[in-house]
Order: structure tokens, then C-alpha cells, then sequence
């Protein structure tokens, strides 16, 4: 069994210096406890360490594209505009370009800091919109690229059906995306049987939006789950923009949040993601139930989504998560900052964060996204306790934005401050994916990823 020495170290209390971590054969901590005899065989970690954070929300093949849909035009251009570009980008992958685009995020997403990524995944059909032979032939190229990497991982396997509220039929640009009911759950079985051994791998459900699953389909298709999976977790993208607001009270006389909560068994299984524009009694309502919100902020930014209401939300007592979603930024810090500056832009104050409580903001930004994250993916992680899956990350207690800073100050340098790059050891499940800031495969990938861009520019033209 073995054990480490972290010099300081974030446990679920707070921090302790000189803690003693006891790792089993399986990857689960077994021990966390204090040095006694400083005499111990020990391999001494060289900073502070914390746990490794849980990306909830990840579109994979979207790593490929990012900085492709950066033009302006005369007409405008929005979040839909950038949807129709990534669905002419979605039409353009094979399964070999999946494993080496999704390869390389998850070495990224690694160095950034998180040990475990939810891969909402809709991306099923042939470019043609015909199901492969075999239904899993995509999911397993993400759980490919996961197990070169050495990245945990929740893979959500994603019901689409419609273009619009009421039943729209798909549009021929999303026939990648489809699957009825019945191909979804045999997909997300086969995966249950391939994963069931793998302590670092599992799956559940993701329903892509209202706009694409019929309330019937979302009944159906979450009791079923919920029969086999009793604890599978359940993400949806929800009220993300403004249009899908107005498109859902045209249709139901409801908001997206208020009509989902009505139909829909939510509880502290779901993560709804990005939840950008609801009512107060939407924000209250949701945060009773015990689902996290699935917040991503670069890409929200990206897209132009706006902000979600953080304070009210946690007045209420509502827990969160952070994604990378589009993938336009691979790390986790980037994210808990720009989700905490985003409230300071909209209420012109600081340390929103933290509501009026006299501790750092960082702190209350990291712990909060280990939880939800935790939750979210339904995975024994978060938090460094006997128990928990040995996920952590190492700081480089020598890097020039971290010098002289310790417990609470670290977290605050290093997700406020010019801290980019503190990121030196990451371990997952008990075993070291990054070393001294590198990864070992980071070589190899890089190299399979721009063979498959440049495979990927050669069929788009």
C-alpha cells in the first residue's frame, strides 16, 4: 500500500500540515492521518495538495473546433448561428477522430486540474445519420480516449429526438444526433456491461434539452433508467438562452425550469445545466430539490448565454458544479474565476461568492464545485477522506504566483491570481497521470490530434 506525505493538504475540515495519505491497491484512500514518526518510508509530495475537480459537463469533439466560429458577420451572430457551425463540424468526425480529438482534451483537462470529466454525448449515428453495427462504436471512443489519458470518467449517452418544442422533426444537419428511445437504452446497457469492472469509468443519463425530448420520451426514458440504475445520474441542458425561453412558453405557458420540475422526478440525481435564465421562484425551486447546476462559464461566455443567478440561487441553499462544455478552455481554475468575476460584472461588488461570510472566496468557489462536480457525477470524489477515490492534485508550492502563500491564500492565488501552470502532479484512482506538469502520453497525443484535424479540414473542404 502506498503512502504520502503532503506537506500541507485541504481536508474536508480544512487544512492540515504534514498529513499522511494511505492509498489502497484499488485507488481508494484507505488513511488520511497525521505524521508521527518522522522516520516513516514516505514519498514526500512537493506542495500543497487539494482534490481533483470533477468537469461536469464536456462536448468532447467540440475541443476540435474551438476558435472556428470567431467571425463576426453583418447579420449578427449568437448562439444560434454557432450551433449551425457546429453541427456542419459534427457531420465532418469518424470514430478514429473522436479518440484522438477527445485523447488530447482530457490530457489537457487533466493538467488543468480536473480528474474526472462527464461526457454528455450525442454524437451516436454514422455521418450519414445511419446507426453503426455496432451502437456503442462511438461512446466507446470516448471511453478510448479516457482510458489513454487516464482520466476518470461519467459518460452520459444522450437521448435527441426533435428540432423544436412540440415535436419538430430533426433537421437533416442533426441525423448524427438521433436515437429513439429503445436504441438509447440498449446503447447505455452495452455500456453498463463494458464499464461494470472499471472503479474509474461509469455511466447514466443525459436528455439533451427540452427542445429535443418529448415529454413522453423523458418519461419513459428516465423511469427506465432509473429501474435498471437506480442512482444514475440524469443531466439535461436547460434555459440556456433567452429563445428557448420564449419557445417554451409558447408552447406549454411554462418557463423551461418551472415546466421541467413539474414533469420530471427531480431530485439530487440531476444536474441541469446551465439553467442561464430563470425566474425567482425558478431559482428557488430549483435549489429544493438538491440538483446541481451545471454552470460553464467560458463557454457561456463564448456563446453569449448570460449570467446565471448565482446569489439568489445560493441563498437558497443550491449547490453547483463547473464544466468546460465547448472546450474552449481546459482549465478548472479559469473556470471558478471567471464564474465568480461574471457576478462581480453583473452586481458591481466583489467576493459574491462567499455571500457576506468573512472567508476566502476561493475556497468557497473550489469547495463548492468539488461537491456539486462529486455529486453531479455521481462518483466517490471531492474531497480527501478515507473512502474517496484517490484523486488529487499537487501545486507547485514553487511557482512565482503561489511563493509565500499557504491554506486559504493558496486557493485564492491560485484562482485569482497570474497562477497559470501551478498544476505539477495529478493522480487518478491511486495513480500518477502527470508528472512535474507533464503528462506522458501529452507527445503521442498532441501528434494523433493534428492528424485528425488535418483529416478532419480535408473532408469539410
Amino acid at each position: 500500500m502506498p503512502s504520502f506525505l503532503a506537506p500541507q493538504c485541504l481536508l474536508p475540515d480544512g487544512w492540515a500540515d504534514d498529513v499522511v495519505l494511505d492509498i489502497d491497491a484499488a485507488g481508494w484512500i484507505e488513511g488520511v492521518r497525521p505524521l508521527e514518526d518522522p522516520s516513516e518510508p514516505l514519498e514526500r509530495l512537493h506542495g500543497p495538495v487539494v482534490p481533483g475537480l470533477i468537469d461536469l459537463h464536456s462536448h468532447a469533439f467540440q475541443r476540435a473546433m474551438a476558435g472556428l466560429a470567431e467571425r463576426g458577420s453583418p447579420a449578427g451572430d449568437h448562439f444560434w448561428t454557432w450551433r449551425d457551425a457546429m453541427y456542419r463540424f459534427a457531420l465532418a468526425l469518424e470514430p478514429e477522430d473522436l479518440v484522438d480529438v477527445a485523447r488530447q482534451l482530457y490530457v489537457e483537462l487533466l493538467r488543468g486540474g480536473y480528474t474526472c470529466v462527464v461526457e454528455f454525448h450525442y454524437l451516436h449515428n454514422a455521418p450519414d445519420g445511419r446507426p453503426y453495427d455496432a451502437l456503442e462504436t462511438m461512446s466507446m471512443a470516448v471511453v478510448e480516449a479516457s482510458l489513454g489519458a487516464g482520466i476518470g470518467l461519467t459518460h452520459l449517452p444522450t437521448l435527441y429526438r426533435t428540432a423544436d418544442f412540440g415535436g419538430a422533426p430533426p433537421l437533416p444537419e442533426q441525423r448524427r444526433f438521433v436515437l429513439e428511445v429503445e436504441a438509447l437504452l440498449a446503447l447505455r446497457e452495452r455500456l453498463e456491461a463494458r464499464l461494470a469492472d472499471d472503479p474509474d469509468r461509469r455511466t447514466g443519463l443525459a436528455l439533451h434539452s427540452l427542445r429535443a425530448v418529448p415529454p413522453g420520451a423523458l418519461e419513459r426514458t428516465v423511469a427506465a433508467v432509473h429501474r435498471a440504475s437506480p442512482d444514475a445520474p440524469v443531466h439535461i441542458h436547460v434555459a440556456e438562452q433567452t429563445a428557448e425561453v420564449d419557445a417554451c412558453l409558447a408552447w406549454s405557458r411554462r418557463r423551461p425550469v418551472a415546466w421541467l420540475l413539474d414533469h420530471a422526478p427531480v431530485d439530487a440525481r440531476w444536474c441541469l445545466v446551465h439553467a442561464t435564465h430563470m425566474s425567482a421562484d425558478e431559482t428557488a425551486a430549483l435549489a429544493a430539490t438538491g440538483a446541481v447546476a451545471g454552470l460553464c462559464p467560458t463557454t457561456e461566455a463564448n456563446l453569449g448565454d448570460g449570467f446565471f443567478p448565482l446569489r439568489p440561487f445560493l441563498d437558497a441553499g443550491g449547490r453547483f458544479g463547473v464544466g468546460s462544455d465547448a472546450n474552449v478552455c481546459v482549465d478548472a481554475t479559469e473556470e471558478l474565476r471567471l464564474l465568480e468575476l461574471g457576478q462581480r460584472l453583473l452586481h458591481r461588488e466583489r467576493n459574491v461568492t462567499t455571500r457576506g461570510e468573512a472567508r476566502s472566496t476561493g475556497r468557497a468557489l473550489l469547495e463548492g464545485a468539488l461537491a456539486g462536480g462529486a455529486q453531479a457525477a455521481r462518483l466517490a470524489a471531492g474531497s480527501i477522506e478515507a473512502g474517496r477515490r484517490a484523486d488529487l492534485v499537487v501545486l507547485d508550492r514553487d511557482h512565482p504566483g503561489l511563493v509565500t502563500r499557504s491554506g486559504d491564500a493558496l486557493l485564492d492565488a491560485w484562482i485569482f491570481g497570474p497562477a497559470r501552470g501551478a498544476v505539477r502532479d495529478v493522480m487518478v484512482g491511486g495513480r500518477w497521470v502527470v508528472r512535474e506538469g507533464r503528462h506522458a502520453g501529452e507527445v503521442h497525443a498532441r501528434e494523433r490530434y493534428r492528424a485528425a484535424l488535418e483529416r478532419i479540414a480535408e473532408r469539410c473542404g
